[in-house]
């Protein structure tokens, strides 16, 4: 893949109008499913929704709004609360590549997406199956 100067990942998906679908795509997926659902503390996913928009849009070459509202990401430190487990995982991801079919994304992108998407939920898992700390 051949990147433009001054040619982002971000801009070359898309930019806003493609985080923006992409992650309401995936949170529709987490309204439908209680198991994944329980995780979120909020009773509107909203906030939830724009805080990963905004992370994702930075991580992938946008703008840092991420950072100048909430600070450094601090993944591992912000889920420390909730029981990830490899179920939790593989729930996130199979709603997260769900809401990347339903975005017409160029396959080498979709791909480097994927690999991001899986080592990151992976990074996150701090239980076992029965809810037991890691």
């Amino acid at each position: 893949m051949f990147v433009q100067p001054g040619e982002t990942f971000y801009s070359q998906v898309g930019g806003h109008e493609t985080f923006v679908a992409l992650v309401h795509a995936f949170y529709e997926g987490v309204r439908e499913d209680p198991e994944l659902r329980a995780l979120y503390p909020e009773e509107d996913l909203g906030p939830a929704e724009v805080r990963l928009r905004m992370f994702l849009e930075q991580y992938f070459g946008g703008p840092s709004t991420y950072n100048e509202l909430r600070g450094h990401p601090r993944l591992r430190m912000r889920h420390v609360g909730f029981a990830v487990t490899l179920d939790m995982r593989d729930r996130w991801l199979r709603h997260m590549y769900a809401a990347m079919d339903q975005v017409d994304l160029p396959e080498a992108h979709a791909e480097q997406m994927r690999d991001y998407f899986f080592r990151a939920a992976h990074m996150l898992v701090n239980s076992d199956d029965e809810g037991n700390r890691l």
